[in-house]
C-alpha cells in the first residue's frame, strides 16, 4: 500500500485544509465540565488514500500501538476472508472444530458464517452485557480464568439452535482465531508470520501486536494493538473490494459479505463489523445522527472506532477511553462533520 502520510502528524492547519476539518478535530478532542469525559486518545481521518488530518493527545503520536478491543473482531474476520480466498475455509460449511466433528453432535451444524455472524447458538453468556452477574459468565471465565481460551469455548453446550439467534460474545471469535492458528501452522509464530505476509504486511501496517493465550492462540475477540495509522490503512482495505496496490487481499464480494446485516442483529452488525445497512435499531439511530447508510465499522469498547464509508473513499479512525456510551454521540458529530468538510471527488470542501 502506498504510504499514506509521512513521518509527522499531518496537520490540519495549512493551505490543503479548511477551518471545518479544524473544528472537526476540536469537537472530537473537546471535553465537558463534568463527568463522564470523553478521554479522546487519537483522531485519523484517511481521504483517497491519504491521510487529510490526524491529531493525537499527549502520550500519543503516529507510532503508538493502540489497543483496539473488540475492533479486533474485524481483523480476525480479515483473516479469515483470506483463509476463505485460498480455499483453506468455506464460510457455510461445518466450522473445522475438532470437538463437533461428530454429525450426531448438535454443534456440528455450526458454520463459519455462524461464528463471524455470533449466531452459533452457545451458552456463553453476552459480551455486551457490564453487570456485577455477567462477571461469572462463561465467556468471561473463558477469557480471564481458562489456559486454553478456544476449547473452553469449544465446550459450550447449544442454548439455541446455530442461525436462528443472535448473541454477541467473544467466544465466538476465539474459536475463529483457533482455525486461523490451525491453518496457519499451529504455533503462534505461524500465525503471525500468515498475519504479516498475507494482511500486515501488504496494508504497510507496521506497528501491530497481537496477543496469544497459553496455546499459542491468538485472543482475537479483543488483543490487538496497532497504531490509529496502521488501524486506517486496514479500514483503507475495505474501499476497493479487498483490493490493495492491484493485489488481491480478500475474496471478491467478502467487503460486501463483510457489511450485510445479521437478521435479528437490533444493534445492527454484520460479519466481523458493526453495520449501518439494513433497517436494525443501531443502524437506524446512526443514520439519523449522519453516519451514511453504506457506512460500516470496527469497534470497540470505551470508543474506538474505525469507520469506513466506501462511496466517499473515507475512513476515520477515532480512539479514546470515553465512559459516555462510548462517545456515540461525539463519534456520530465527528463522521457528519468530516463529511460536511469534504467532497464526493475527495477535494477538501471550501468555504467557512
Amino acid at each position: 500500500m502506498p504510504e499514506i502520510a509521512g513521518p509527522s502528524p499531518v496537520e490540519t492547519m495549512n493551505e490543503t485544509t479548511n477551518p471545518k476539518l479544524v473544528r472537526a478535530l476540536d469537537q472530537a478532542f473537546a471535553e465537558p465540565d463534568q463527568p463522564p469525559y470523553r478521554h479522546t486518545s487519537a483522531v485519523v481521518v484517511l481521504k483517497d488514500g491519504r491521510v487529510i488530518a490526524e491529531r493525537y493527545a499527549p502520550g500519543y503520536g503516529v507510532d503508538t500501538p493502540i489497543l483496539g478491543y473488540s475492533a479486533t473482531k474485524s481483523v480476525i474476520s480479515a483473516l479469515i476472508g483470506i483463509l476463505v480466498r485460498q480455499g483453506k475455509l468455506a464460510v457455510n460449511d461445518p466450522a473445522p472444530v475438532a470437538a463437533w466433528q461428530n454429525p450426531g453432535d448438535p454443534r456440528h451444524a455450526i458454520t463459519i458464517d455462524h461464528l463471524l455472524r455470533h449466531t452459533t447458538g452457545l451458552a456463553m453468556g453476552s459480551s455486551l452485557n457490564a453487570s456485577l452477574g455477567s462477571a461469572i459468565a462463561p465467556v468471561n471465565r473463558m477469557k480471564y480464568v481458562a489456559r486454553d481460551m478456544a476449547a473452553f469455548a469449544e465446550s459450550a453446550d447449544l442454548e439455541s439452535s446455530p442461525g436462528s439467534a443472535w448473541n454477541y460474545h467473544d467466544g465466538n471469535y476465539v474459536i475463529l482465531s483457533r482455525l486461523i492458528r490451525d491453518a496457519a501452522g499451529g504455533h503462534a509464530a505461524d500465525v503471525l508470520r500468515f498475519a504479516r505476509q498475507e494482511l500486515f504486511g501488504p496494508l504497510g501496517m507496521r506497528n501491530v501486536t497481537l496477543e496469544f493465550d497459553a496455546t499459542g492462540t491468538p485472543e482475537g475477540s479483543s488483543q490487538i494493538l496497532a497504531s490509529a495509522r496502521d488501524w486506517v490503512r486496514f479500514g483503507a482495505l475495505y474501499l476497493d473490494d479487498g483490493i490493495v496496490g492491484g493485489k488481491r487481499i480478500l475474496p471478491e464480494g467478502w467487503v460486501n459479505y463483510s457489511a450485510a446485516p445479521t437478521s435479528d442483529a437490533w444493534v445492527g452488525y454484520g460479519a466481523g463489523f458493526w453495520t449501518n445497512r439494513g433497517d436494525s435499531y443501531g443502524a437506524t439511530y446512526r443514520t439519523a445522527h449522519g453516519w451514511p447508510a453504506e457506512s460500516f465499522y470496527a469497534s470497540g469498547t470505551f470508543g474506538q472506532y474505525v469507520v469506513i464509508v466506501p462511496s466517499e473513499r473515507l475512513v476515520i479512525a477515532r480512539f479514546g477511553t470515553s465512559g459516555n456510551r462510548y462517545d456515540i454521540e461525539g463519534v456520530s458529530r465527528l463522521v457528519a462533520d468530516v463529511l460536511a468538510a469534504t467532497d464526493r471527488n475527495g477535494r477538501l470542501a471550501v468555504g467557512n
